[in-house]
């Protein structure tokens, strides 16, 4: 996967926060050294994310994303403010805007504490400094008590930004998880993908977990076997060495389950990715919510990408039919797509997530805290298909973990 064309979930993510008006999308431009976001001394220009892919070095592949002022106003601010705050729960570094000419004051404090409860990084930048300055005991005095640092930054000019490129840099996380199989065999080993398929895949290509961790076993010495679900007794015969991991799209679980002999560890996609993205212990205690739904208990089915809905659409087909035939109970079903969840989410006795390939860590980690935080228990597609097709246990072998 090449830094230009690295899928924005895989990049780090970098906000720039800060008051309407402070100079984020200038900002923007400067860092990217392109026009990206529009530019205006009208506050509240910006009212949508602007979102910019580059190339950071040596972080590699990080997304810029601009953002509304937080101190917006009136209904339509609310609705710019929620967007921003939507943005802070998939962000890997904040980089909070101070207004040279207004200085640092209680917004600022509000939104470190905000920033610091999301235990983020912060960068701090005094902008606009070709226009006025703030004296240093003061930028020295807040940058101690917050502990963070600041950089005096003029986008007009250029001044400071490659010193804000440096900072960004070194306060960016080092233990992000870039494994998603490669610690499950040794080099040389044999990895079987079954890989069915259907109409939601797009055309000519795989999807994205698909793809990703074909990478990831070729980046740790592995040798990728690639079949559909109806070729797998063929693949097997045809080899003459025994693969040492299996791995199937959930939606074939069963099919992989019985054509794949029991001394051949399975698993799938989705349950990889709910340990690369997620957090795979924790969506394991959320199945088991499963068998104490009652009649008249709300789920929430949440994707984290809109799509068009096909014929046998997961989600709104295939999960609702497994949910019902195991617990046998009359349940009220609910849909989410998209950037976050319903603001009611303690109404809901499950939440049933989807792998969440099109979401950063960070996202994918604040979903799940979300849920935990309001006491419903969250499960992954891929965890949630294997225990209602009776095959969890097999499937979580290879990390060591029983239902």
């Amino acid at each position: 996967m090449s830094l230009s064309t690295a899928p924005r979930s895989e990049r780090l993510h970098i906000a720039i926060l800060g008051r309407r008006n402070a100079g984020k999308s200038s900002l923007i431009n400067a860092l990217t050294g392109q026009e990206i976001a529009v530019v205006s001394s009208v506050k509240g220009t910006t009212t949508d994310p602007v979102y910019k892919a580059m190339e950071l070095l040596p972080l590699g592949p990080v997304v810029f994303i601009d953002t509304a002022g937080l101190d917006d106003e009136g209904d339509l601010g609310e609705l710019r403010r929620k967007k921003t705050l939507n943005v802070i729960d998939k962000t890997d570094v904040a980089i909070l805007v101070v207004d040279a000419n207004y200085g640092i004051g209680k917004f600022e404090e509000e939104m470190v504490a905000v920033l610091k409860k999301k235990k983020l990084p912060i960068v701090g930048v005094i902008n606009k400094v070709d226009q006025a300055s703030l004296p240093d005991e003061i930028i020295a005095q807040y940058s101690e008590k917050w502990g963070i640092p600041f950089v005096r930054v003029s986008s007009a000019t250029g001044q400071g930004i490659e010193r804000l490129k440096k900072a960004i840099v070194e306060a960016a996380p080092l233990e992000q998880q870039d494994i998603i199989v490669r610690d499950l065999f040794s080099p040389g080993d044999f990895i079987l993908l079954i890989t069915p398929i259907d109409k939601a895949a797009p055309k000519g290509r795989l999807i994205l977990p698909q793809q990703q961790t074909i990478r990831d076993i070729l980046d740790g010495g592995g040798i990728a076997i690639i079949t559909k679900e109806d070729n797998i007794k063929t693949t097997l015969d045809a080899l003459s060495v025994k693969p040492r991991l299996a791995i199937t799209d959930s939606q074939v679980f069963h099919a992989a389950d019985t054509a794949i002999p029991s001394d051949i560890p399975l698993t799938s996609f989705s349950i990889l990715f709910a340990r690369y993205k997620g957090d795979l212990k924790e969506l394991v205690k959320g199945v088991r919510a499963v068998s104490k739904l009652k009649d008249g208990d709300r789920v929430l089915i949440a994707e984290a990408c809109t799509h068009h809905v096909q014929d046998d659409d997961i989600a709104r087909v295939k999960i609702p039919r497994w949910l019902c035939q195991k617990t046998g109970k009359d349940l009220k079903l609910d849909y989410a797509s998209g950037t976050g969840y319903p603001e009611n989410l303690k109404d809901y006795s499950l939440i049933i997530h989807c792998g969440g390939c099109m979401l950063n860590q960070k996202a994918m980690k604040n979903r799940i805290k979300q849920a935990v935080d309001a006491g419903v228990p969250i499960v992954n597609y891929g965890v949630f298909i294997a225990y209602v097709q009776g095959i969890l246990d097999r499937a979580l072998e290879p990390f060591g973990y029983k239902i």
